[in-house]
């Protein structure tokens, strides 16, 4: 089924990313992901409609058939090309619990293996893994369902609970794969209340079971509030010593990615979540014209090498990913210059759309608009 929302009025559960609030023209004009991602692709490619306001002060709707090129070009434009103020998007019927299996695996080319393996089961509503060291990670697969067994379910919303990177990792311990039950809601909200891992650099001991029973319900604190606070000094040091980068690769390039990531900057936990990326006209599709299955790896924490210099480093990783022609997340520091970033990217159709539609004197183009070396 269609469903058509205004982006202030967005409660229900998309198929790619799930119960969302505030993010809506993000996840249209930049983009999202989930863990059901490798059987529906990114959030833009369960999108079937949009409405913007152009530059000249027009609404116009876009679909596959009607303005299409607008259509294509939209996502990951960061609202260079217009205002998005409607997107008619497909939804699935949401159940109560989802069935959750944890799979502890060691061995880099093992874990690369069996996580290929499972991101190509559409058995698989969803799939995630946790990568705690270059040889040990924890494999997740999950399915929805109406009913739980009682003695498995584990309600991981509530305060009180361990932060679920932190359960997760407990399963490393005795290397035996388990079997729980969680609630659909709370499930989409497994990382909110730790910021995936980011929450154990700001509160080292927000974990401590005395911490979560008192004070829990106080997290997560909000990302505003934190900006808010946050001093010239302290971001620079931030930026300096902390990572918060999402690199999208083939999965033929895994463990080719991990063993750089592992030797560019040592964060762990990584997250690796699988989608599956189509052929297209836009800025992200695959090089080879081909429907292809990519991985997001996802990289927050402080490095733990002794050279890490954020410049250099992240410029490391990003040709490391234009090598193998994947994609780096918008939100993130951007380290590129502009002909590294348009390799990157296929700017095609957005350019010829922002003469088409008059966005330059209007709109600043998306390179200008997210790249440090741009803004400064």
């Amino acid at each position: 089924c269609h469903s058509l929302l205004s982006l202030s009025d967005f409660q229900l559960y998309p198929l790619s990313c799930l119960s969302i609030k505030g993010t809506k023209s993000g996840l249209v004009m930049g983009t999202g992901i989930e863990s059901s991602s490798h059987i529906y692709g990114l959030f833009q490619h369960i999108c079937v409609a949009f409405e913007l306001v152009l530059a000249d002060g027009s609404l116009v709707r876009c679909t596959e058939e009607e303005n299409s090129d607008l259509f294509h070009a939209v996502p990951w434009s960061c609202g260079t090309l217009g205002f998005l103020v409607a997107a008619e998007i497909k939804i699935v019927p949401a159940k109560s619990w989802v069935k959750l299996r944890y799979e502890p695996v060691r061995g880099l080319g093992n874990i690369c293996k069996r996580f290929a393996e499972e991101s190509g089961n559409k058995q698989n509503t969803f799939v995630e893994g946790l990568q705690y060291s270059l040889d040990s990670a924890v494999i997740m697969t999950g399915t929805m369902t109406d009913e739980a067994e009682p003695d498995k379910i584990n309600r991981i919303g509530l305060h009180f609970k361990p932060w679920f990177f932190k359960h997760v990792e407990s399963f490393l311990k005795g290397d035996d794969t388990g079997v729980e039950y969680i609630p659909l809601r709370q499930y989409y909200h497994r990382h909110t209340r730790s910021i995936f891992w980011e929450l154990q650099d700001i509160i080292p001991f927000g974990n401590n079971p005395v911490f979560r029973w008192l004070f829990g319900w106080m997290v997560p604190p909000k990302i505003s509030l934190l900006k808010l606070t946050q001093g010239e000094t302290i971001r620079r040091l931030y930026e300096q010593h902390h990572v918060v980068q999402d690199m999208l690769v083939p999965m033929k390039n895994l463990q080719a990615a991990i063993t750089r990531f592992h030797e560019d900057i040592h964060v762990y936990p990584l997250w690796l979540c699988p989608f599956l990326l189509p052929p297209g006209r836009g800025m992200v599709h695959p090089k080879s014209g081909e429907e292809e299955l990519y991985v997001d790896i996802g990289a927050y924490g402080e490095p733990k090498v002794k050279h890490f210099e954020a410049k250099a480093s992240t410029r490391q990783l990003e040709k490391f990913v234009r090598d193998v022609h994947g994609f780096q997340m918008l939100y993130a520091d951007v380290y590129m210059d502009r002909e590294e970033f348009w390799e990157m990217f296929d700017g095609r159709l957005y350019h010829r759309l922002r003469d088409e539609l008059g966005c330059k004197d209007a709109f600043p183009e998306v390179y200008d608009k997210i790249c440090k070396s741009a803004r400064h």
